[in-house]
Protein backbone atom coordinates (compact mmCIF):
# COMPACT_ATOMS: atom_id res chain seq x y z
CA UNK A 1 0.00 0.00 0.00
CA UNK A 2 1.38 3.60 -1.34
CA UNK A 3 0.34 6.70 0.27
CA UNK A 4 3.26 8.94 -1.81
CA UNK A 5 0.75 11.63 -3.71
CA UNK A 6 -0.96 10.09 -7.01
CA UNK A 7 0.44 6.52 -6.43
CA UNK A 8 -2.23 6.42 -3.51
CA UNK A 9 -4.24 3.48 -3.70
CA UNK A 10 -8.33 3.58 -2.75
CA UNK A 11 -9.49 3.08 0.32
CA UNK A 12 -12.07 -0.43 0.70
CA UNK A 13 -14.73 -0.22 2.95
CA UNK A 14 -12.54 -3.57 4.41
CA UNK A 15 -9.79 -1.35 5.80
CA UNK A 16 -12.27 -0.26 8.75
CA UNK A 17 -13.38 -4.05 9.14
CA UNK A 18 -10.82 -4.79 11.45
CA UNK A 19 -9.38 -7.94 9.40
CA UNK A 20 -6.14 -8.27 7.43
CA UNK A 21 -6.63 -4.92 5.46
CA UNK A 22 -6.98 -3.10 8.53
CA UNK A 23 -3.43 -4.72 9.74
CA UNK A 24 -2.00 -4.31 6.40
CA UNK A 25 -2.77 -0.29 6.64
CA UNK A 26 -1.72 0.09 10.65
CA UNK A 27 1.54 -1.72 9.97
CA UNK A 28 2.57 -0.48 6.33
CA UNK A 29 1.03 3.01 6.41
CA UNK A 30 0.39 3.87 10.35
CA UNK A 31 3.38 3.00 11.57
CA UNK A 32 5.31 4.07 8.81
CA UNK A 33 4.08 7.44 9.38
CA UNK A 34 4.07 7.65 12.76
CA UNK A 35 5.80 4.64 14.72
CA UNK A 36 7.23 5.72 18.03
CA UNK A 37 8.07 2.20 20.73
CA UNK A 38 4.49 3.69 22.88
CA UNK A 39 2.25 3.11 19.04
CA UNK A 40 4.11 0.16 17.84
CA UNK A 41 2.88 -1.86 21.01
CA UNK A 42 -0.60 -1.79 19.28
CA UNK A 43 -2.05 -1.69 22.41
CA UNK A 44 -6.01 -0.89 23.13
CA UNK A 45 -4.53 2.15 25.26
CA UNK A 46 -0.83 4.12 24.93
CA UNK A 47 0.66 3.59 28.47
CA UNK A 48 2.07 7.25 29.28
CA UNK A 49 4.88 7.50 31.86
CA UNK A 50 4.40 10.99 33.80
CA UNK A 51 6.79 10.61 36.54
CA UNK A 52 8.87 7.71 38.05
CA UNK A 53 6.11 5.99 39.67
CA UNK A 54 2.63 7.14 37.79
CA UNK A 55 1.70 5.77 34.58
CA UNK A 56 -1.42 7.00 32.31
CA UNK A 57 -3.54 5.04 29.95
CA UNK A 58 -4.64 7.15 26.52
CA UNK A 59 -6.43 5.76 24.00
CA UNK A 60 -8.52 7.09 21.12
CA UNK A 61 -11.64 5.82 18.96
CA UNK A 62 -14.27 6.98 16.45
CA UNK A 63 -17.69 5.91 16.44
CA UNK A 64 -19.79 5.38 12.93
CA UNK A 65 -21.91 3.10 13.72
CA UNK A 66 -25.19 2.36 11.25
CA UNK A 67 -28.12 2.43 12.74
CA UNK A 68 -27.22 4.91 15.05
CA UNK A 69 -29.97 3.52 17.52
CA UNK A 70 -30.32 -0.34 17.82
CA UNK A 71 -31.29 -2.86 20.75
CA UNK A 72 -29.23 -2.79 23.88
CA UNK A 73 -27.73 0.83 22.87
CA UNK A 74 -26.94 3.40 20.44
CA UNK A 75 -23.67 5.42 19.26
CA UNK A 76 -23.22 7.39 22.03
CA UNK A 77 -23.31 4.61 24.75
CA UNK A 78 -21.19 2.73 22.59
CA UNK A 79 -18.77 5.44 22.32
CA UNK A 80 -18.18 5.80 26.25
CA UNK A 81 -18.15 1.60 26.91
CA UNK A 82 -15.78 1.59 23.96
CA UNK A 83 -13.64 4.09 25.31
CA UNK A 84 -13.51 2.52 28.48
CA UNK A 85 -13.03 -1.21 27.92
CA UNK A 86 -9.64 -0.07 25.62
CA UNK A 87 -8.11 1.20 28.96
CA UNK A 88 -9.63 -0.99 31.24
CA UNK A 89 -8.01 -4.01 28.75
CA UNK A 90 -4.49 -2.47 29.40
CA UNK A 91 -4.81 -2.68 32.86
CA UNK A 92 -6.27 0.93 33.63
CA UNK A 93 -9.20 2.32 35.57
CA UNK A 94 -10.44 4.76 33.25
CA UNK A 95 -10.88 8.59 34.76
CA UNK A 96 -11.69 11.63 31.88
CA UNK A 97 -13.23 11.00 28.20
CA UNK A 98 -13.16 13.41 25.45
CA UNK A 99 -16.02 14.01 22.82
CA UNK A 100 -16.14 15.32 19.39
CA UNK A 101 -19.50 15.46 17.13
CA UNK A 102 -19.58 15.34 13.88
CA UNK A 103 -22.83 15.87 12.60
CA UNK A 104 -24.89 15.81 9.53
CA UNK A 105 -27.57 18.82 8.83
CA UNK A 106 -30.59 17.57 8.99
CA UNK A 107 -30.23 14.92 12.62
CA UNK A 108 -33.33 15.69 14.82
CA UNK A 109 -32.48 17.59 17.66
CA UNK A 110 -34.63 14.92 19.98
CA UNK A 111 -32.37 11.86 18.41
CA UNK A 112 -29.11 14.05 19.12
CA UNK A 113 -30.34 14.86 22.33
CA UNK A 114 -31.01 11.58 23.43
CA UNK A 115 -27.44 10.22 22.31
CA UNK A 116 -26.00 12.87 24.20
CA UNK A 117 -28.23 11.95 27.21
CA UNK A 118 -27.17 8.21 26.47
CA UNK A 119 -23.54 9.25 26.90
CA UNK A 120 -23.86 11.26 30.38
CA UNK A 121 -25.70 8.40 31.68
CA UNK A 122 -23.10 5.49 30.59
CA UNK A 123 -19.86 7.72 32.31
CA UNK A 124 -21.77 8.92 35.10
CA UNK A 125 -22.84 5.16 35.91
CA UNK A 126 -19.25 4.31 34.89
CA UNK A 127 -17.71 6.87 36.84
CA UNK A 128 -15.43 8.71 34.37
CA UNK A 129 -16.34 12.34 33.16
CA UNK A 130 -16.76 13.49 29.90
CA UNK A 131 -14.30 16.49 30.23
CA UNK A 132 -13.35 17.98 27.15
CA UNK A 133 -14.87 17.99 23.59
CA UNK A 134 -15.82 19.64 19.67
CA UNK A 135 -18.53 19.62 17.62
CA UNK A 136 -18.91 19.99 13.62
CA UNK A 137 -21.84 20.19 11.31
CA UNK A 138 -20.86 18.92 7.92
CA UNK A 139 -23.36 19.17 4.81
CA UNK A 140 -26.14 17.17 4.17
CA UNK A 141 -24.79 13.70 2.77
CA UNK A 142 -21.29 14.27 3.69
CA UNK A 143 -21.89 12.10 6.63
CA UNK A 144 -24.48 9.53 7.71
CA UNK A 145 -26.43 11.70 10.65
CA UNK A 146 -23.66 11.51 13.39
CA UNK A 147 -20.19 10.20 13.77
CA UNK A 148 -18.12 10.25 17.01
CA UNK A 149 -14.80 10.57 18.34
CA UNK A 150 -13.57 10.21 21.77
CA UNK A 151 -10.19 9.97 23.68
CA UNK A 152 -10.05 8.60 27.55
CA UNK A 153 -7.45 9.11 29.81
CA UNK A 154 -7.11 6.17 32.88
CA UNK A 155 -4.83 5.55 35.76
CA UNK A 156 -2.93 2.18 35.40
CA UNK A 157 -3.58 -0.06 38.25
CA UNK A 158 -2.37 -3.30 37.70
CA UNK A 159 1.58 -3.12 37.83
CA UNK A 160 2.66 -5.95 35.85
CA UNK A 161 2.84 -5.09 31.76
CA UNK A 162 -0.04 -6.82 29.85
CA UNK A 163 1.84 -8.22 26.48
CA UNK A 164 1.52 -10.94 24.41
CA UNK A 165 5.14 -11.71 24.79
CA UNK A 166 4.23 -12.65 28.72
CA UNK A 167 2.43 -15.50 26.93
CA UNK A 168 3.77 -18.97 27.63
CA UNK A 169 2.41 -22.42 26.30
CA UNK A 170 -0.06 -24.10 28.43
CA UNK A 171 -2.05 -20.76 29.23
CA UNK A 172 -5.57 -20.77 29.25
CA UNK A 173 -8.19 -18.17 27.49
CA UNK A 174 -11.11 -16.49 29.34
CA UNK A 175 -14.01 -14.81 28.18
CA UNK A 176 -16.55 -13.34 30.23
CA UNK A 177 -19.88 -14.59 28.35
CA UNK A 178 -21.60 -14.58 24.84
CA UNK A 179 -20.03 -13.86 21.51
CA UNK A 180 -21.48 -12.30 18.45
CA UNK A 181 -24.45 -10.60 20.28
CA UNK A 182 -23.76 -6.80 19.33
CA UNK A 183 -22.96 -7.15 15.69
CA UNK A 184 -25.99 -8.96 15.34
CA UNK A 185 -28.36 -6.17 17.08
CA UNK A 186 -26.78 -3.81 15.35
CA UNK A 187 -27.33 -6.02 11.49
CA UNK A 188 -31.10 -6.58 12.48
CA UNK A 189 -31.41 -3.12 13.42
CA UNK A 190 -31.07 -2.15 10.04
CA UNK A 191 -34.27 -4.12 8.92
CA UNK A 192 -33.40 -5.07 5.76
CA UNK A 193 -33.39 -8.47 6.37
CA UNK A 194 -37.25 -9.60 6.65
CA UNK A 195 -37.11 -10.83 9.84
CA UNK A 196 -37.39 -9.66 13.31
CA UNK A 197 -35.50 -10.54 16.54
CA UNK A 198 -34.98 -9.87 20.42
CA UNK A 199 -31.00 -9.99 19.89
CA UNK A 200 -29.72 -7.16 22.35
CA UNK A 201 -26.43 -5.69 21.82
CA UNK A 202 -23.89 -6.56 25.05
CA UNK A 203 -22.40 -2.78 24.70
CA UNK A 204 -21.33 -2.43 28.40
CA UNK A 205 -18.40 -0.82 30.29
CA UNK A 206 -16.38 -3.90 31.70
CA UNK A 207 -13.69 -1.75 33.45
CA UNK A 208 -15.40 -3.14 37.66
CA UNK A 209 -15.27 -6.36 36.16
CA UNK A 210 -11.48 -6.33 34.66
CA UNK A 211 -10.45 -4.33 37.53
CA UNK A 212 -11.88 -6.88 40.03
CA UNK A 213 -10.06 -9.82 38.69
CA UNK A 214 -6.66 -8.22 38.41
CA UNK A 215 -6.87 -7.20 42.16
CA UNK A 216 -7.37 -11.05 42.62
CA UNK A 217 -5.37 -12.79 40.04
CA UNK A 218 -1.82 -12.06 40.44
CA UNK A 219 -0.77 -12.92 36.80
CA UNK A 220 -3.01 -11.84 33.73
CA UNK A 221 -0.62 -12.04 30.96
CA UNK A 222 -2.81 -10.68 28.20
CA UNK A 223 -5.80 -8.78 27.21
CA UNK A 224 -8.48 -7.69 24.53
CA UNK A 225 -11.63 -6.50 23.76
CA UNK A 226 -12.77 -8.60 20.45
CA UNK A 227 -14.46 -5.80 18.95
CA UNK A 228 -14.64 -5.58 15.00
CA UNK A 229 -13.35 -8.98 13.13
CA UNK A 230 -14.81 -10.54 16.74
CA UNK A 231 -12.97 -13.36 17.96
CA UNK A 232 -11.48 -15.16 15.76
CA UNK A 233 -9.59 -11.60 14.32
CA UNK A 234 -8.81 -11.31 17.83
CA UNK A 235 -6.98 -14.90 18.61
CA UNK A 236 -5.30 -14.22 15.40
CA UNK A 237 -3.85 -10.87 16.36
CA UNK A 238 -2.70 -12.56 19.78
CA UNK A 239 -0.75 -15.47 17.95
CA UNK A 240 1.08 -13.02 15.09
CA UNK A 241 4.66 -13.83 14.90
CA UNK A 242 4.47 -15.47 18.37
CA UNK A 243 5.91 -19.04 18.59
CA UNK A 244 2.96 -20.60 19.82
CA UNK A 245 -1.00 -21.20 18.76
CA UNK A 246 -4.11 -20.82 20.04
CA UNK A 247 -6.63 -24.21 19.92
CA UNK A 248 -10.36 -23.00 20.79
CA UNK A 249 -12.99 -25.76 22.30
CA UNK A 250 -16.22 -24.41 19.78
CA UNK A 251 -18.70 -26.18 22.92
CA UNK A 252 -17.29 -24.13 25.45
CA UNK A 253 -17.49 -20.48 23.51
CA UNK A 254 -20.88 -18.87 25.06
CA UNK A 255 -23.34 -18.43 22.07
CA UNK A 256 -26.69 -17.35 22.90
CA UNK A 257 -29.63 -19.19 21.47
CA UNK A 258 -30.93 -16.53 19.04
CA UNK A 259 -28.30 -14.80 18.02
CA UNK A 260 -26.66 -18.54 16.93
CA UNK A 261 -29.97 -19.12 14.93
CA UNK A 262 -29.98 -16.03 13.09
CA UNK A 263 -25.83 -16.43 12.41
CA UNK A 264 -26.74 -19.85 10.80
CA UNK A 265 -30.17 -18.89 9.19
CA UNK A 266 -27.79 -15.80 7.80
CA UNK A 267 -25.05 -18.23 6.47
CA UNK A 268 -22.66 -16.21 9.06
CA UNK A 269 -19.70 -17.31 11.69
CA UNK A 270 -20.46 -16.16 15.29
CA UNK A 271 -16.52 -16.12 15.51
CA UNK A 272 -16.33 -13.33 13.05
CA UNK A 273 -18.79 -11.12 14.30
CA UNK A 274 -17.81 -7.90 16.72
CA UNK A 275 -18.43 -7.83 20.34
CA UNK A 276 -18.77 -4.41 22.54
CA UNK A 277 -18.95 -6.33 25.79
CA UNK A 278 -16.43 -8.68 26.39
CA UNK A 279 -13.17 -9.48 27.14
CA UNK A 280 -10.70 -11.80 26.59
CA UNK A 281 -7.89 -13.10 29.33
CA UNK A 282 -4.82 -14.59 28.59
CA UNK A 283 -3.87 -16.42 32.26
CA UNK A 284 -1.62 -19.74 33.27
CA UNK A 285 -4.14 -22.46 33.95
CA UNK A 286 -3.94 -22.32 37.85
CA UNK A 287 -5.45 -18.94 37.63
CA UNK A 288 -7.81 -19.81 35.01
CA UNK A 289 -10.56 -21.00 36.58
CA UNK A 290 -10.03 -18.38 39.61
CA UNK A 291 -10.76 -15.51 37.00
CA UNK A 292 -13.86 -17.28 35.88
CA UNK A 293 -15.48 -17.41 39.47
CA UNK A 294 -14.80 -14.29 40.40
CA UNK A 295 -15.94 -13.05 36.56
CA UNK A 296 -19.23 -15.38 37.52
CA UNK A 297 -19.92 -12.95 40.51
CA UNK A 298 -20.80 -9.96 37.99
CA UNK A 299 -24.34 -9.97 36.08
CA UNK A 300 -21.27 -8.64 32.93
CA UNK A 301 -19.94 -12.70 33.61
CA UNK A 302 -22.23 -15.03 34.64
CA UNK A 303 -21.42 -17.05 31.70
CA UNK A 304 -17.65 -16.29 31.81
CA UNK A 305 -15.61 -19.58 30.81
CA UNK A 306 -12.36 -21.46 29.23
CA UNK A 307 -12.44 -21.51 25.49
CA UNK A 308 -9.34 -22.44 24.78
CA UNK A 309 -5.44 -22.57 25.63
CA UNK A 310 -2.15 -21.71 24.25
CA UNK A 311 -0.23 -24.71 22.53
CA UNK A 312 2.81 -25.67 21.04
CA UNK A 313 1.28 -27.69 18.40
CA UNK A 314 0.04 -24.66 15.61
CA UNK A 315 2.67 -21.66 15.76
CA UNK A 316 1.22 -18.56 14.49
CA UNK A 317 -2.59 -20.01 13.99
CA UNK A 318 -5.54 -20.81 15.70
CA UNK A 319 -7.43 -24.02 15.21
CA UNK A 320 -11.15 -24.83 16.43
CA UNK A 321 -11.70 -27.85 18.01
CA UNK A 322 -15.29 -28.52 16.85
CA UNK A 323 -18.05 -30.49 18.43
CA UNK A 324 -17.86 -33.28 16.54
CA UNK A 325 -14.32 -33.49 17.32
CA UNK A 326 -13.09 -32.37 14.24
CA UNK A 327 -10.62 -29.64 13.65
CA UNK A 328 -10.11 -26.34 11.73
CA UNK A 329 -8.03 -23.69 10.73
CA UNK A 330 -9.54 -19.87 12.10
CA UNK A 331 -8.05 -17.14 9.57
CA UNK A 332 -8.39 -13.53 10.57
CA UNK A 333 -10.82 -11.80 8.66
CA UNK A 334 -9.75 -11.28 5.09
CA UNK A 335 -12.79 -9.33 3.54
CA UNK A 336 -15.20 -6.61 4.62
CA UNK A 337 -17.09 -7.48 8.23
CA UNK A 338 -20.77 -6.64 8.88
CA UNK A 339 -20.60 -2.68 7.99
CA UNK A 340 -20.41 -0.05 10.25
CA UNK A 341 -21.51 -2.01 14.22
CA UNK A 342 -18.91 0.75 15.69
Amino acid sequence: MSIEGDTMSKILLAHGSGGRLTHDFIEKVILKKYGNPTLKRLTDSAILRLEKTKYLAFTTDSFVVNPIVFKGGDIGKLAVCGTINDLAVCGALPLYISCALIIEEGLEELTLAKILDSMAAEAKSSGVEIVTGDTKVVERGNADKLFINTSGIGAVKYNKILSVNNIKIGDRIVINGPIADHGMSVLLARKELGFKSEIRSDCAALHRLILTVLKKCSNVKFMRDPTRGGLATTMNEIVSRMPFGVRLFEEKIPLNESTKAACELLGLDPLYIGNEGKVIMVLPEREADKAVGIMKKSNLGRRAAIIGEVTKDFKEKVIIRTSVGGERIVDMLSKEALPRIC
